[in-house]
């Protein structure tokens, strides 16, 4: 049986990778958050997209000069394993196989059944049919990627299409309203007079980092890419510039419909609402939907091929069984069948931890929609510095200034953090006398989940 993915794909889905996979419910739930967490200053809301765009196009780049050099089966692993070593290559599969993949895309399941009920009329978000349809969800875009990958293909690349079209008439209709109305004016003033604290900025940006995320896994596809290293470069660099645009434009342009403080309450929905009618606030959540179902076909088609990408190099567990490749849809079933299970994990965790009125598990509560998503900038770390020693030499602009700017943008998002994950919710505890560390309890499980993937390959190594 032959084991390669064909190469089927070309640079405009490599963009709407890029494109599709960040652009999903983030830029419409985690704008509130950010307006919450600044108290309501746009500036200060301004800087936590900027920042977070910033870090996103940095790191873009210094991939995009990795994705001209290296090609193999699934980028992040492949950069990591030619530049620092196999080992490292096998651990940074794995994590993101088993908890950066599956964790996001658990969300996203979630989050395409949440926006699906508020469509149909229903505040039952956290509640049994809102997960029973975030299940079925899961289960469905697992089907469609392992049956019929051109269709998903085809799918990704017009909800892509799709969900830039609300976003972009808000962008234009908003700005012009809120420019005619005085709406600018008044919110721009307003926070000029006001101050946010460090906790609020920091808890800002993280929260942009979730809505930024999923560029990378771009990457994923590189085996199936067409001319890889000169699409998969250009992706990422046009597909995150146009991300940041849209990112900040939009939620200026949110103010034009809505005054800040009816934003904090009800979401952007209420700036559709009030310049559009009910219709419009109707049709925007259709969008929505189809937004998010767009990133969670993304997000699944990256995840399914994780344990393959381990597999192929003969890494991990039961090699032989996961790195099989249907014959008929070319696509690696066993490592999808494994991917949608782990899937199912993460997406009980995000409910007993965050969406229940008494979380479940106790110390280990945390959030996965989020926390999972700074471990990627601690894992980019070696990869850029060994990178810089092996290479910089040769090209000191793409060799040493990229990579380091890389790493400022990875310790500056890992402090955020541990400062909006840590920090913040211990002293807070304090307060209440409880010892609460979100960022310690995911790192305990995260470590446990690693240890035991480097036993799995070690014992695979010693037969």
């Amino acid at each position: 049986m032959d084991n390669k993915l064909e190469k089927k794909y070309g640079l405009f889905m490599a963009i709407c990778m890029v494109v599709g996979i960040v652009i999903g419910s983030g830029v419409f739930f985690k704008g509130q958050d950010i307006l919450i967490d600044t108290g309501g200053n746009i500036w200060f809301g301004i800087l936590a997209w900027l920042i977070g765009g910033i870090v996103m196009i940095v790191c873009a780049l210094t991939f995009a000069n990795f994705a001209s050099k290296y090609e193999k089966v699934n980028g992040i692993v492949d950069y990591a394993e030619a530049v620092v070593g196999p080992k490292y290559g096998y651990l940074v599969g794995w994590f993101t196989s088993i908890i950066y993949f599956p964790a996001m895309t658990a969300v996203l399941a979630w989050v395409s059944a949440r926006y699906t009920l508020v469509l149909f009329g229903s505040n039952d978000i956290t509640g049994g049919l809102c997960m029973t349809l975030a299940a079925v969800y899961l289960i469905a875009s697992y089907a469609l990627n392992l049956l019929s990958p051109k269709l998903s293909g085809k799918f990704h690349i017009s909800a892509t299409i799709t969900k830039l079209i609300p976003l972009i008439i808000m962008v234009i209709v908003g700005s012009i309203v809120g420019l005619v109305n005085g709406n600018f004016t008044e919110t721009f003033v307003q926070s000029s007079s006001s101050l946010a604290n460090a906790d609020s900025i920091f808890s800002g940006i993280v929260a942009a980092a979730f809505a930024y995320e999923g560029w990378i896994i771009a990457t994923s596809i590189n085996a199936e890419l067409k001319d890889a290293k000169k699409n998969l470069p250009r992706a990422l660099i046009i597909g995150s510039l146009i991300i940041m645009a849209i990112y900040i434009t939009y939620f200026v342009s949110i103010t034009g419909g809505a005054d800040v403080a009816t934003l904090m309450a009800k979401g952007s929905n209420q700036a559709f609402i009030n310049l559009f009618g009910n219709i419009g606030g109707t049709i925007l959540n259709a969008f929505i939907v189809i937004s998010c179902l767009g990133t969670l076909n993304g997000l699944m088609l990256a995840t399914t091929r994780g344990l393959y990408s381990l597999a192929i190099r003969n890494r991990g567990p039961k090699p032989e069984v996961l790195s099989q490749v249907d014959k008929t849809t070319n696509m690696p079933n066993n490592s999808g069948v494994i991917a949608v299970l782990i899937c199912a994990i993460w997406l009980f965790h995000f409910y007993g931890a965050n969406l229940v009125e008494n979380p479940i598990f106790g110390f280990f509560n945390f959030d996965s929609s989020e926390l999972p998503i700074i471990t990627t900038y601690a894992v980019y770390l070696p990869i850029f510095i060994m990178f810089i020693i092996k290479e910089g030499k040769k090209d000191k602009l793409k060799n040493i200034v990229l990579p380091v700017f890389g790493c400022i943008c990875c310790v500056f998002m890992i402090f955020a953090a541990f400062y909006a994950h840590g920090i913040i919710p211990f002293l807070n505890g304090l307060q209440e006398g409880k010892f609460v560390f979100p960022i310690l309890s995911y790192l305990i499980l995260f470590f446990i989940l690693m240890t035991i993937g480097a036993l799995l390959d070690i014992k695979k190594r010693e037969k």
